[in-house]
């Protein structure tokens, strides 16, 4: 593996922010492509149905390495309403995980370290840091309009709890949330309902009247710019069935999976992230690729079943071009990867040339 993440874990996120992106990233080298769009992305024509979902792509700079290395749909890091400062550093740890990340291995705890080898599992505990929209919004419009033909650019915004906990301030965040992203003209929208980590483990979109009322809001404001719902893992089969049968006919598309949340410790048993609220953290890469591949296998069977018109973006330990092939094959429209993008920015090239 690449020893140089285009995110450097060891350094702060405002290095990263700054200073970054690194290793190919930073090569200056622009990927040609050769030939017309063969794939479609929510109507958006796309070289290959791939790319890197929110999180890594911390700011434009980030985006535009991405599109340049072949990967032809890019999700800026997820935005919000107003400024919000990240989580204490470290915000990035490997994770030694033997297998599948299972319910009880995550409840009983898995040890986080600065070792990064393959099979690679990680968590990044960030706590969905924003800067104000006077920053985003022209950094987001101007990525948007870096993409070249057959290359998405898709905006990523949630809403942010207040202090008096108010859910119609909560829902009206949401919606000023979406309006703002929608002024930097990007052509795919996606809401996150999934992050643990802030903090807690209950997600957002395991309350589906909320979430309804939520995603409702959010497309009145938008109207026909496709809204992807972003969902955590749905251990409940019959609660995921629930939630695609009222959610299944409002909004365009479903990313599953965001993270698995699992207790992170150091290796004498300790918290391992500092800081209040972040015993807690979500985990991505090769260990819960089960669970993506499952969410999404499920959600192709009620889409079926149901005559549904949704896509399904599949996310979740997509290390090397087998896992992207394996995610198509379950019913996914399109695949993504953070952790295998990060440690290896060649991977959509690789994808490419795999399935020629």
């Amino acid at each position: 593996m690449p020893s140089i993440s285009f995110y450097d874990p060891q350094r702060s996120y405002e290095y990263n922010f700054i200073e970054g992106p690194f290793g190919i990233f930073a090569d200056g080298k622009v990927t040609k492509e050769r030939g017309k769009p063969k794939y479609k992305f929510f109507g958006q024509p796309v070289y290959l149905p791939f790319g890197i979902p929110a999180g890594p792509l911390v700011n434009g700079a980030y985006c535009k390495a991405a599109l340049d290395h072949g990967f032809d749909i890019v999700v800026y890091k997820t935005v919000r309403t107003k400024r919000l400062i990240v989580h204490p550093w470290p915000n990035v740890l490997s994770l030694s995980i033997k297998g599948d990340l299972t319910e009880e291995k995550a409840q009983k705890g898995v040890v986080g370290h600065h070792s990064y080898k393959y099979p690679l599992s990680i968590t990044n505990s960030f706590g969905v840091p924003s800067f104000d929209p006077s920053f985003w919004q022209k950094d987001l419009a101007e990525t948007v309009k870096y993409a070249k033909s057959g290359q998405v650019v898709v905006g990523s915004f949630q809403g942010t709890v207040n202090p008096e906990h108010n859910k119609t301030k909560y829902l009206k965040d949401f919606v000023l949330a979406a309006r703002l992203v929608k002024e930097t003209k990007v052509k795919v929208m996606e809401v996150n309902l999934s992050c643990p980590n802030e903090g807690h483990s209950n997600m957002l979109c395991y309350d589906i009247d909320t979430t309804f009322k939520i995603a409702n809001a959010i497309k009145n404001e938008i109207g026909n710019t496709p809204l992807i719902l972003k969902l955590a893992y749905f251990h409940n089969h019959q609660h995921l069935d629930d939630f695609v049968k009222k959610l299944g006919k409002i909004v365009e598309g479903f990313a599953a999976i965001n993270t698995l949340p699992a207790k992170i410790i150091d290796d004498k048993g300790g918290r391992a992230l500092p800081g209040d609220g972040r015993d807690t953290s979500g985990v991505c890469g090769s260990a819960i690729k089960w669970a993506g591949i499952d969410m999404v296998g499920r959600l192709s069977k009620y889409r079926e079943e149901l005559g549904y018109k949704y896509k399904i973006v599949g996310v979740g330990g997509v290390m090397k071009a087998k896992d992207y092939r394996d995610y198509i094959k379950v019913g996914a429209d399109a695949v993504m990867s953070a952790t295998g993008a990060m440690w290896n920015p060649m991977l959509a090239q690789e994808i490419k040339k795999s399935i020629k």
